[in-house]
């Protein structure tokens, strides 16, 4: 898969994942799971805002790598399963893609109740649950990604032009 597949940018800030994660929980409730399985990395955040929210303490992690350079996606490596089928508990990732990971844990925990905060057209069907659908060819920065920075006043970006020629 190349970085040039995704044309646009679909930036989520801590607010808005708070927001996407508790109305996910408001779909969630009155379930009674044993615990969380967060597919690592990108669903350790959201399982533990999930966690906080439905008063769960058991958290486990699946851990998959998938993407290999930043926006490239390789093959899937499992660094690290659970030992059980999923039964009585929520798997949780911060998207579905491709759909190349959700299969992947599908496969290991196919009783598990699968849940991701964004989804993609293609990844959609795997998943039992999701808040935002996101279109295919879309890169989504999620907050752990990014960075805070200070931008200039577009004045003195024009003043440092000026002088400059």
């Amino acid at each position: 898969m190349s970085s040039e597949r995704y044309h646009d940018h679909f930036i989520v800030s801590w607010d808005q994942l708070h927001r996407d994660v508790r109305a996910l929980c408001h779909d969630l409730s009155g379930r009674d799971f044993k615990g969380i399985i967060a597919i690592t990395r990108g669903g350790l955040i959201p399982a533990g805002l999930i966690a906080r929210e439905l008063g769960i303490r058991h958290i486990d992690t699946v851990c998959i790598k998938s993407y290999h350079d930043h926006m490239e996606q390789g093959g899937l490596e499992v660094v690290k399963g659970v030992d059980h089928d999923g039964d009585g508990w929520l798997l949780v990732d911060d998207l579905v893609d491709t759909g190349n990971t959700a299969r992947a844990v599908r496969d290991m925990l196919p009783k598990a109740h699968f849940v991701t905060v964004y989804a993609k057209p293609e990844g959609r069907p795997l998943v039992d649950g999701f808040i935002t659908e996101v279109p295919q060819n879309c890169w989504i920065q999620f907050p752990w990604d990014m960075g805070i920075a200070y931008v200039e006043p577009i004045a003195e970006q024009l003043k440092k032009q000026e002088s400059d020629s």
